[in-house]
């Protein structure tokens, strides 16, 4: 009797474990499928690319001194319509990537930190060089009621983009690999 407990509380464990392992498998899936969607948008210049990834109560904190902290959804969503109509306007396009170095998970929250790079891509006729600008982030994701994760903190600064370059992958962790180091005629 007490070696059916003993077996049958093993399997219940056994259980457990795996559909927790298998349930963590799907948060890392989702939680990484914000990148793929940012950098989608950045390539259509298309804000509704990411609009449903922020929470309505959504904060971004702006890298600017000068500029304050932006609260909402459509608040958030209104600076990247802006930020896309001047690429736009000015007739060139624009890419970003990501790599996460550290996510720090819970059952229904996520902080995410990593580094980005964001290339611009003038217009051909101006046959100005491809400029590019990196820096480190921190988002912050919750899993609501309706089992999907959406962001409520959204923040960055610059840094050099050698740390984009040398940021090595982690196991689970988006880790874009679209961009190379680009080497300029004073580094040959």
């Amino acid at each position: 009797m007490n070696f059916i407990r003993i077996a049958l509380l093993t399997l219940i464990t056994l259980c457990a474990v795996q559909v927790q392992a298998q349930s963590q498998t799907s948060d890392n899936e989702a939680l990484n499928r914000f990148y793929t969607q940012f950098s989608s948008a950045f390539d259509q210049l298309d804000a509704s690319v990411i609009e449903d990834m922020y929470a309505e109560n959504a904060c971004y904190i702006p890298e600017q001194q000068g500029k304050e902290i932006t609260i909402g959804r459509e608040n958030i969503v209104d600076l990247y319509r802006t930020f896309f109509g001047k690429i736009k306007h000015k007739n060139a396009r624009i890419e970003v990537d990501f790599r996460v170095v550290e996510r720090q998970m819970e059952v229904e929250n996520a902080t995410d930190i990593g580094y980005y790079l964001i290339r611009f891509h003038p217009p051909k006729e101006t046959e100005e060089p491809v400029s590019e600008f990196a820096g480190k982030f921190v988002t912050v994701s919750k899993k609501k009621a309706d089992g999907k994760w959406y962001l409520t903190v959204d923040t960055n600064n610059r840094s050099d983009p050698s740390f984009y370059f040398n940021a090595k992958p982690s196991p689970n962790l988006y880790y874009g690999s679209q961009f190379t180091e680009v080497v300029s005629d004073n580094k040959q």
